[in-house]
């Protein structure tokens, strides 16, 4: 279990800990025990020493150290919100998030993990995910990867402060990492376009790989190397998209907002971007009544993957992107 080495944030951090999980606890995301104790002990705050708000001038920093004590007790609620939390900007450009604790959680609890799995994290960002999986793990189960050496070396940092020493690698996150396969379990922090094919390669027949897909989260079942299968979680998800070998749908061709708002329409579009424009996309919508995401899922099968409506042999499927 990890410690709580800074004394002056001990107290209100134990706090605001116990104020998040109540919070997480009242959306249901929380019904594991095993899961709860990992948010209720883990610092948070530990794994945030700053983070950026974004303004009318753009981003603020705020942070531990700031003289102000009006400012560093902003930046100690922060580290706790149910938000996401951006910690990398670079050129006006967000370059990493710490994700929003209540969708971690619920993430954590589609994993299904079991004692003694193995599991590999694609996007260390502060560490604060991967600290969860040791908690409930065990350090030596856990893999977590980040294709920014600065980020992974944070990363790491972090998780050492806390107590923690799971492998932290700076490595392409679309590549896997081979050399401590195989998983039973992977967790991407990152959207991708498609299902990168390492990852199925490293899996354990049966093995679950929970990865951001669209503005949605796609659970996948492993049969093996080059076979999976499996639907979307009914969340909506926002993540920074992967970076390395696996190029991400241009924005562009992702609309910012469905018709009437419906945010529903947006994660078609970012489906199948590929192969229909708007027009077509909200035609299909429309006509199949507004379809949530928990009816779309994608199949992968040697080298070709798809998605699709209701059933993957059905009428409606349209090809992914190439995984790289």
């Amino acid at each position: 279990m990890g410690g709580e080495p800074w004394g002056e944030f001990a107290g209100a951090g134990a706090r605001e800990r116990r104020a998040l999980v109540r919070r997480i606890e009242a959306d249901g995301a929380l019904s594991d025990p095993a899961w709860r104790a990992a948010f209720a002990e883990v610092p948070r705050h530990l794994f945030v020493p700053y983070f950026y708000v974004s303004g009318t001038g753009g981003y603020e920093r705020l942070w531990a150290g700031d003289p102000d004590p009006v400012r560093r007790e902003r930046w100690l609620r922060g580290t706790y919100a149910d938000t996401a939390i951006a910690t990398r900007v670079r050129d006006g450009e967000l370059v990493s998030s710490a994700s929003q604790p209540s969708l971690m959680a619920l993430m954590l609890h589609a994993l299904d993990v079991r004692d003694g799995d193995d599991v590999l994290e694609i996007g260390a960002g502060t560490g604060y995910h991967a600290a969860l999986l040791c908690h409930r793990l065990g350090e030596q189960h856990v893999t977590t990867v980040d294709l920014d050496e600065e980020i992974a070396e944070s990363a790491r940092t972090h998780l050492a402060v806390a107590g923690y020493r799971p492998a932290v690698l700076a490595a392409d996150g679309a590549r896997g990492c081979p050399d401590r396969a195989p998983y039973d379990r992977i967790v991407a922090t990152c959207a991708v376009p498609a299902v990168p094919y390492p990852w199925l390669a490293q899996c354990r027949p049966g093995a679950l790989v929970l990865t951001p897909l669209s503005t949605g989260l796609l659970l996948l079942r492993v049969r093996d190397g080059t076979h999976a299968e499996g639907r979307f979680l009914e969340t909506s998800a926002y993540f920074v998209a992967l970076r390395g070998v696996a190029a991400h749908v241009p924005e562009s061709r992702v609309p910012r907002h469905g018709p009437a708002g419906d945010e529903r329409f947006r994660f078609l579009c970012g489906l199948v971007a590929e192969v229909l424009d708007r027009r077509e996309a909200l035609s299909l919508w429309l006509r199949e009544g507004r379809p949530e995401r928990e009816r779309f899922g994608v199949t992968v099968s040697g080298d070709r993957q798809w998605a699709w409506l209701d059933e993957p042999g059905g009428p409606y499927a349209w090809p992914l992107p190439s995984a790289g």
